[in-house]
């Protein structure tokens, strides 16, 4: 194991006593059930939204939003995309039948930039599908507004940044849909797993059924569910099926661990603000990028991203990190810039692929390192140290 790994510690003993107690019952119920309910109201509540759908992970709330979006668009249209986002983003995307748009960063959130966005809004556009990367906040006032001034609905990502705030809001709380991540290495974590949120219950009720294969047993609105029984009263009731949907249940387990992690984040949150300060103040602001847009952050790991382009410098920094043992990612968020992945190649018109530089930059010069609550002062200075003389 590195020195310095990017996750340390997210599952505590007593997340897992707590779990082991739970499976000491002679027939304990272990697919989607109380734990997962209590979870879901929890975390609606802490979040600030009227209704969350818990689910197996990220990338299943990703696909189950854009499917949500199709329900509305059934002939699809664009998605505008983030370039520095992890695959999933894009792959639901295309795998409910949308046209990608991408939309180049701002360097100080990392995020797409407002005016960036805006410039890629059409007649064929259907959402804009915003990830705030590593904890920084990736909303303007500006952006709200223009959205909402012409329909168009805006979906959130905030898998890498639970607790952080667009001015006293929450992220997550102010698109139509936000998608959630509880995977190990994020700010908290039941394993695998992942929350979508809204404040519409009828997109609530589709999610419900969306993530059971599509029953309509699943909904919890009643009148739903009588129209449906009256008008297949050939159908057993307890299997109908609403949408040819997935299964992205997650499991008594998964609440349990969630319930429990919950009730910690906001002091994560805290310490891991307090870290990101003293890294930014540590670090070489000559040769590395300093000025981040932190008001509201909830800083999931350290970018460490070269002011200019440097081949030299980044190839003594990555030699000396691993020397050290300090563990990082190469891009940033998901691997860098999405438009060089194979899975995209002849997809989209060629110009596209090279229409982000600036994310080029992060691809080819940025990184991150691990940042987590019990990383010590001392620690952050010792792998500042090490930066610093790459």
């Amino acid at each position: 194991m590195k020195k310095f790994p990017l996750m340390r510690n997210n599952i505590l003993r007593e997340d897992l006593d707590a779990v082991i107690e739970y499976l000491k019952q002679d027939d304990p119920i272990l697919t989607n059930g109380a734990n997962v309910r209590a979870f879901e109201e929890e975390w609606s509540e802490w979040l600030g939204v009227k209704y969350s759908v818990f689910v197996n992970s990220g990338s299943s709330a990703n696909l189950m939003s854009m499917t949500i979006l199709k329900f509305e668009y059934p002939d699809g249209g664009e998605i505008i995309v983030p370039p520095l986002a992890w695959v999933s983003d894009i792959a639901s995307v295309l795998q409910t039948g949308f046209t990608p748009v991408f939309a180049d960063i701002n360097p100080r959130t990392l995020a797409m930039d407002t005016d960036k966005i805006l410039e890629k809004i059409t007649d064929k556009t259907r959402a804009v599908f915003l990830t705030h990367v590593q904890g920084f906040n990736g909303l303007s006032d500006k952006l709200i507004v223009e959205l909402k001034k012409r329909g168009i609905p805006l979906i959130e990502d905030v898998c890498e940044s639970h607790g952080a705030r667009h001015k006293n809001a929450k992220l997550g709380s102010i698109g139509v849909m936000s998608n959630f991540s509880f995977y190990y290495a994020h700010h908290m974590t039941t394993i695998e797993g992942g929350m979508v949120c809204t404040n519409d219950s009828e997109i609530c009720q589709n999610l419900r059924m969306l993530r059971s294969h599509g029953m309509i047993r699943e909904s919890t609105n009643e009148t739903l569910k009588d129209a449906y029984l009256a008008a297949h009263p050939d159908l057993n009731p307890q299997f109908i099926f609403a949408y040819p949907a997935y299964n992205m249940r997650n499991t008594e387990i998964g609440g349990i661990l969630g319930r429990r992690q919950l009730k910690r984040l906001d002091d994560h949150v805290a310490q891991r603000t307090k870290n990101q300060a003293l890294f930014l103040e540590l670090i070489d602001s000559h040769r590395y990028q300093t000025d981040f847009e932190i008001e509201g952050s909830s800083n999931y790991a350290f970018n460490l991203i070269l002011k200019h382009p440097d081949p030299d410098l980044m190839a003594s920094l990555t030699s000396r990190l691993n020397e050290a043992g300090v563990e990082f990612r190469r891009g940033s968020a998901g691997g860098g810039n999405q438009l060089r992945q194979p899975y995209l190649k002849s997809l989209l018109p060629a110009d596209v692929y090279d229409s982000c530089p600036l994310t080029d930059h992060v691809h080819f010069y940025g990184m991150y390192i691990g940042n987590f609550p019990d990383l010590s002062s001392d620690e952050i200075k010792e792998i500042c140290s090490i930066i610093n003389a790459a």
